[in-house]
């Protein structure tokens, strides 16, 4: 059985991915820090029959990350979830721990899990990364700077691994989404401020869900060998870009 391991695993789009990849067959290596979350979802796939494993991980320690990529027998598919935004103050303002704590979960998470595990990936003979960034990788908008300097760092590893492995049996897929409405990521943007982290998402008929994005992860990783989805925009039909969007009276 082909294996998948999936960073930020334990809410939203971690947790939805972990799903569907087990659906597909595979079995999960599931990764976050809260490991109660972990434990439950493991226990609901498990129930479903589906192979899956529990490691407690944050990917921003790389002695952490090393021994957890030791652990493993092997590794066909990595999805590198785990990231996030704090905060909407401008540069000027903006508080450079909150940049510095985005910067190493969005950019250096991503570089120590794809480091730890590219050997056993490429060992695989048909391995995949998948690096889930955001539409803040590809353009600006006021109030992003911390959050948008960090994606375009995720967003700029994506395309520079996929040139360094050209020849070797790895793929690079990056998918960037848009506004998705989790339980989670306006909440801590916002720092709890339930009402701001409603307000994102106020009079938008349909924003992307969880599911939405798992599934488009789960169709890139599962083409054919031969067929690499570079980079992937998903966005709600309501956004045209990521400060045009239309929202109902």
């Amino acid at each position: 059985m082909r294996t998948a391991v999936v960073t930020g695993a334990s809410s939203g789009i971690g947790a939805a991915t972990a799903r569907m990849l087990a659906a597909a067959g595979f079995h999960v290596v599931l990764t976050a820090r809260r490991v109660d979350r972990l434990d439950a979802l493991a226990k609901e796939l498990g129930a479903e029959g589906r192979g899956v494993t529990v490691h407690a991980l944050d990917v921003t320690d790389r002695a952490a990350v090393d021994a957890f990529a030791e652990s493993l027998d092997r590794c066909d598919v990595l999805v590198n979830n785990a990231g996030g935004a704090i905060g909407t103050d401008p540069v000027a303002t903006a508080d450079p721990a909150e940049w510095r704590s985005m910067f190493e979960v969005n950019v250096l998470g991503v570089l120590n899990v794809t480091q730890a595990l590219l050997p056993a990936l490429t060992a695989s003979g048909d391995g995949t990364v998948v690096i889930v960034s955001s539409t803040a990788g590809l353009a600006t908008y006021e109030g992003g700077g911390g959050y948008v300097a960090a994606k375009h760092g995720a967003h700029v590893i994506a395309e520079t691994l996929r040139l360094e492995l050209s020849g070797r049996p790895v793929r690079i897929i990056e998918v960037a989404p848009g506004m998705v409405r989790t339980d989670e990521f306006s909440l801590n943007r916002f720092h709890g401020d339930s009402d701001r982290a409603a307000a994102v998402y106020s009079g938008v008929a349909e924003p992307l869900t969880a599911e939405d994005v798992a599934d488009t992860i789960t169709w890139a990783v599962t083409r054919p060998s031969h067929v690499n989805v570079d980079l992937l925009v998903l966005r709600p039909r309501a956004q045209a870009s990521n400060y045009k969007v239309h929202r109902e009276q």
